[in-house]
């Protein structure tokens, strides 16, 4: 009965008949949903804006200037982001296909957490899964101690043994790495100072506080998160089955897009479609034109995934940043458009990874981290986040702000 546009014009009057399975799961468990929020064009942009009319924006608590969110699908997304922290729900769920969930975490000063990679799958949601395989069902919140552990066992019941989400975990014997930057890539922006300051005190904490070591690494390969996560995302899967394109699913079981056609349209403002989702249809046609490319693409991200999870084994926690800057101005994004690498490189491995808010910056924006793990690990993450928000304060109630 809910509105289910995925952000498209040709999609405005389309309204849910079923639910998708996350949401089923969570029903049955006793938790009432609220409602959808907004989210971009095929939930595939930083910020959650779109064509399709009567669909309001949600903007961070008292930043009305500031990008709030990023790609996602419903009910998650930059509105989503929003609306828990402003405190208007306790949790919410939603698809993260490249940082859906993480990365309007973290511009809002939250928790969330992107499974292990095939344990809570979107179902029936839209855009389908076929289309974006590297897509997985997550949930965030406020309280890392109250929410994510119930719920993700909720959304990914039939994986839960296998994601030891009840083993009790001791944080000193954990095996702790750091990753200040990618690397240097030049698509995306450098890591700003405040959140590389965070990101110490995290660790002099652990060392001092837990007595463990921290091992400062440097993976040589996430210097190409984004063309690593670009190529797998439109290569074939196990069974041989191409990824659906973004220009079909644009046209949502119509004609396909074509984003130079609308490129010329959007100039004159005829275009039903953003400048963002134009630009990565015009990206993806691009990538097709280098097969060969692609293919070794692939094969660095595989032997990425092979490198990390013989590092972190079944012990290790990763902390890395959840994205280069804090939380944008509206429509800067634009200048800087593959910043997202930062949390999409972990969909394409696989790897569960969690945002953990830790503080406000000097001019009172969120700060935070992410804490990866090898695959199925999800209950390292999850409880690294547990001791950080007693550390650091986790959320922070927008009327302190």
């Amino acid at each position: 009965g809910m509105p289910n546009t995925s952000g498209l014009v040709n999609r405005r009057n389309v309204v849910a008949t079923s639910d998708a399975t996350v949401v089923s799961r969570l029903k049955q468990a006793g938790a009432i949903p609220l409602g959808v929020t907004n989210c971009s064009e095929l939930c595939m942009w930083y910020e959650s804006s779109n064509r399709v009319p009567l669909l309001c924006w949600v903007i961070l608590p008292a930043r009305s200037h500031l990008v709030c969110g990023f790609f996602c699908v419903s009910p998650c997304a930059g509105g989503e982001g929003g609306v828990l922290a402003a405190a208007c729900s306790v949790i919410g769920v939603g698809s993260d296909i490249g940082g859906s969930i993480r990365m309007p975490a973290f511009f809002n000063g939250v928790f969330g957490h992107k499974p292990t990679t095939g344990t809570a799958g979107a179902g029936l949601s839209s855009p389908p899964r076929r289309g974006w395989r590297q897509a997985e069902c997550g949930v965030w919140g406020e309280p890392a101690g109250d929410t994510p552990v119930p719920v993700s066992g909720g959304i990914a019941r039939h994986s839960f043994p296998r994601l030891k989400l009840n083993e009790k975990v001791s944080l000193e014997k954990i095996k702790f790495y750091c990753m200040d930057h990618d690397g240097g890539s030049v698509f995306v922006s450098p890591v700003d100072k405040e959140i590389l300051q965070a990101q110490k005190k995290v660790v002099e904490h652990l060392e001092s506080e837990l007595g463990v070591q921290v091992q400062h690494v440097a993976i040589h390969k996430m210097k190409y998160s984004f063309q690593i996560w670009s190529a797998m995302m439109s290569s074939t899967d196990g069974d041989g089955q191409e990824a659906q394109l973004f220009t079909d699913l644009l046209g949502d079981h119509g004609k396909p897009v074509w984003p130079l056609w609308e490129l010329m349209k959007w100039l004159v403002g005829m275009s039903s479609h953003t400048l963002p989702a134009i630009a990565l249809g015009l990206t993806e046609k691009v990538m097709k034109l280098n097969p060969g490319g692609n293919a070794k693409l692939v094969s660095m991200g595989k032997s990425l995934k092979e490198e990390m999870e013989a590092l972190l084994g079944p012990d290790g926690v990763l902390l890395y940043p959840s994205h280069p800057t804090i939380a944008p101005r509206h429509n800067s994004p634009i200048c800087m458009p593959f910043n997202f690498a930062y949390t999409a490189i972990f969909n394409v491995l696989g790897f569960p990874v969690t945002q953990c808010p830790l503080g406000l910056s000097s001019e009172g924006l969120p700060l935070g981290i992410q804490l990866v793990a090898a695959s199925y690990n999800d209950h390292l993450t999850l409880a690294v986040a547990r001791y950080l928000e007693k550390a650091f304060g986790g959320w922070v109630v927008p009327g302190k702000v």
